[in-house]
């Protein structure tokens, strides 16, 4: 089960919409016990702030956390911070351990168009901690936000997609430990673009082998399915297929000089998914 959730609130229409939708059906479920805000003050936007400022920052967020409240919400702790928004975000996560953080992949800002989208990928960067990463779009027609998923049913049937490295142990125990209970047909997902030509036959017959072992880890029923070719684009096509909840990707970690690439295939599915995704930090 999932402890603690954080999340960054921009005071856009997305923030508006997750507020007043999205975060209290993902509580309903009573699949989280707990919330944190935090809202952080973007120096590269604003490189002189005043006290006054922050005070009103302050002041706002608190009133969105009545908000929460006022719905039932256990709304633990409201944060403002002043400096890089991805940054400040990840370094709180890591301040409150939460379990989660909770990221709309796209938004609308009055001040700066899509800050929260460009936020969102940052914090998948450099998090420690699993960022679920949720898609929205600006319905123009409309004038209002369009949500691509259920937040009441976002883990019924995840796709989780395997590497089969070091990284693959970490990611079955973080589905199990925040959301098994929840899941009511799960599959593990691996591709192979690795090896010869004549070699691929051979490496889908053992990659199977193995996911067929890991499946076993798991209470509910789960699926176990092996592809080649690019691995980006059969995951998000596997998903849409087998009409998957959420994806659930490893993000490798990297040395200092790259700490901020996260890997190819994940970076590529976060960017194209219309579902959601749990990205996974591998330490």
């Amino acid at each position: 089960m999932i402890r603690r959730i954080l999340f960054p609130v921009d005071f856009s229409m997305v923030s508006e919409h997750a507020i007043g939708n999205c975060i209290p059906k993902f509580f309903s479920t009573g699949v989280a016990e707990e919330l944190v805000l935090i809202h952080v003050i973007d120096t590269t936007a604003l490189p002189n702030i005043m006290d006054e400022y922050r005070k009103e920052v302050r002041e706002k967020l608190e009133k969105v956390a009545e908000e929460f409240r006022d719905m039932g919400i256990n709304v633990i702790k409201s944060i403002v911070r002043v400096g890089t928004p991805a940054v400040e975000i990840s370094r709180v996560a890591d301040e409150e351990n939460v379990d989660l953080i909770f990221m709309p992949s796209k938004g609308e800002n009055l001040l700066r168009h899509m800050i929260i989208g460009t936020t969102a990928s940052s914090v998948a960067r450099v998090a420690r901690k699993p960022v679920l990463l949720v898609k929205y779009e600006w319905d123009k027609a409309k004038k209002s936000v369009k949500c691509f998923w259920d937040a009441r049913r976002v883990f019924e049937k995840p796709l989780i997609a395997l590497g089969l490295g070091t990284c693959t142990g970490h990611i079955i125990d973080i589905v199990k430990e925040l959301f098994e209970d929840y899941i009511q047909e799960a599959t593990l997902y691996h591709v192979v673009d690795y090896g010869k030509h004549d070699e691929i036959d051979e490496n889908v017959k053992k990659a199977m082998e193995q996911l067929e072992c890991l499946a076993k880890q798991f209470k509910c029923k789960c699926d176990v399915e092996v592809s080649a070719g690019i691995a980006s684009d059969e995951i998000i096509q596997e998903a849409v297929v087998r009409g998957s909840t959420i994806i659930v990707i490893g993000k490798k970690g990297r040395s200092k000089l790259k700490e901020l690439l996260m890997g190819s295939t994940a970076e590529s599915v976060i960017r194209r998914s219309v579902l959601p995704v749990l990205l996974v930090p591998c330490h």
